[in-house]
């Protein structure tokens, strides 16, 4: 069956159904169980996608409103990303890693020279935004000689060894704890007056000098001091946090005062998710700025697993000239099959406008959100930048004297359930899990999104009236 990419949702049998129930029990008995959760309720089990619609084993059909991670940016399965791969297992299917490189390596390297700002234009590929990372912390140990890490309350970088010593999470650095580089401070991510959770531009402003400063201590610690600053210029696990005005700017000055690199990870915001191609380059108050280092991945490949460090000429001569063994490689590094897909990736989003796109889509379905979420007692606020937004909940059971209170993450999780139960694929994000983050492709139609908007608004509702009922009285 050919999935059409426009279509609105469809369940013929509520999710999970016996098709996707039956798969998960497969599923249990041959995978460790560290990795798939798996309840009464959720997940299903996909088994095709176009566009911005995905259906599962039992043929539900869903809106994917978080683009798989923010991977499907261009819409699932793109004809011209299949096509470039299809074309390319039919020559060559694999390379070699550092040696003999394959035509369709050099031509990405090319293509993100072309995109990457300033003089961005050296790159390492990778296979996933966590291995981008950590050749971002290699880089910056080499360049500047010193091992601690600057990185933010919130931040999340990948679950690699690398990659989580600037990973905030306690949950996953813990049980690694003596194997993680740095010493990493974490400082706090000063966040964007957009909604009633941040205070005006003054409580902005403080955040921010709070913010530098602690930076600044860091990058002149007597002892260990910082070589890098890690930082997401939107946090995206951490819960769509747009940062305070001036932030990027603030930290480009400082790294440059203490002979520090910036880095940053724009694995989730790259490639043109928050309205312009890189999240850095951002003039209104978000503080274009150029990075030392920056990560790319998720949209890039338009589904394959393909991602970049890309480095200043003067910054990624630290790792000297090859020879005949590369200090970091792997078996895949510029997989051709890969890489030809992402070459025919950044050609879509540049033939299509979508970065245009996403800046005027996400625009209006903020304001779409906004007018419908208006007098929930739930939403705390919309926030975000082009199709990256996040719908913060806050626990509605607090003071309603029953004594039985509900964390806003576990409301946010009967949200994702009401809306998986409508056709509509969301997650929840941030620290305590109490943000709705909706990352959707950018190809989704106005239908689609208009879809989305009540899917959404009905399930927060639905979560408020079912918490009202157990605390024993109204929120409404």
């Amino acid at each position: 069956m050919i999935l059409d990419p426009n279509a609105l949702p469809l369940l013929v049998t509520p999710p999970p159904g016996p098709l996707s129930r039956a798969w998960l029990a497969r599923l249990r008995a041959v995978e460790s169980p560290n990795v798939t959760a798996i309840g009464a309720d959720f997940p299903v089990v996909w088994r095709g996608a176009r566009g911005a619609v995905v259906e599962d084993v039992d043929g539900n059909r869903y809106l994917d409103a978080g683009a798989a991670f923010g991977v499907a940016f261009i819409g699932h399965g793109h004809a011209a990303v299949r096509a470039a791969a299809t074309l390319q297992t039919e020559t060559l299917l694999h390379g070699m890693g550092d040696v003999h490189p394959p035509t369709a390596r050099i031509e990405l390297l090319e293509a993100l020279a072309a995109v990457a700002p300033g003089d961005l234009g050296f790159g390492v590929l990778c296979t996933g935004g966590a291995e981008a990372v950590e050749v971002a912390l290699k880089t910056a140990l080499l360049a500047t000689g010193k091992r601690g890490i600057v990185a933010f309350e919130g931040g999340y970088h990948g679950l690699s060894l690398g990659a989580l010593g600037g990973t905030a999470r306690a949950d996953f650095r813990t049980p690694f704890a003596p194997w993680l580089p740095g010493p990493t401070t974490f400082v706090p991510y000063p966040a964007a007056a957009q909604g009633a959770d941040v205070g005006g531009a003054d409580a902005e402003a403080a955040a921010l000098g709070v913010t530098l400063a602690a930076v600044e201590r860091a990058l002149c610690d007597p002892v260990t001091p910082a070589g890098v600053v890690l930082v997401e210029p939107l946090q995206g696990r951490g819960g769509n946090v747009v940062p305070a005005a001036g932030l990027l700017v603030g930290l480009r000055a400082l790294c440059d005062q203490y002979g520090a690199l910036l880095a940053l990870d724009e694995i989730f915001t790259g490639c043109g998710r928050t309205g312009t191609f890189f999240a850095c380059s951002h003039d209104d108050g978000f503080g274009a700025v150029l990075p030392d280092l920056l990560c790319v991945g998720k949209a890039l490949g338009g589904g394959f697993p393909v991602s970049a460090c890309l480095g200043r000429p003067q910054v990624m001569a630290a790792w000297g000239e090859s020879t005949g063994e590369a200090l970091h490689t792997s078996t895949f590094l510029g997989h051709p099959v890969a890489a030809a897909a992402a070459t025919a990736t950044l050609r879509v989003i540049a033939d299509e406008a979508l970065v245009v796109r996403a800046s005027v889509d996400g625009a209006a379905l903020q304001r779409a959100l906004r007018d419908a979420l208006a007098g929930s007692p739930a939403v705390v606020a919309v926030r975000g930048r082009g199709l990256m937004i996040g719908v913060a909940l806050r626990d509605v059971g607090a003071g309603s004297g029953s004594g039985d209170t509900q964390h806003a993450g576990a409301l946010a999780w009967q949200v994702v359930l009401g809306c998986l139960r409508r056709g509509v694929l969301v997650l929840p994000c941030g620290g305590d899990g109490s943000v709705i983050q909706l990352t959707p492709p950018a190809v989704m139609t106005a239908e689609q999104r208009a879809f989305l908007v009540g899917a959404l608004t009905d399930a927060i509702a639905e979560a408020v009236v079912r918490r009202a009922s157990r605390a024993g009285g109204s929120l409404l």
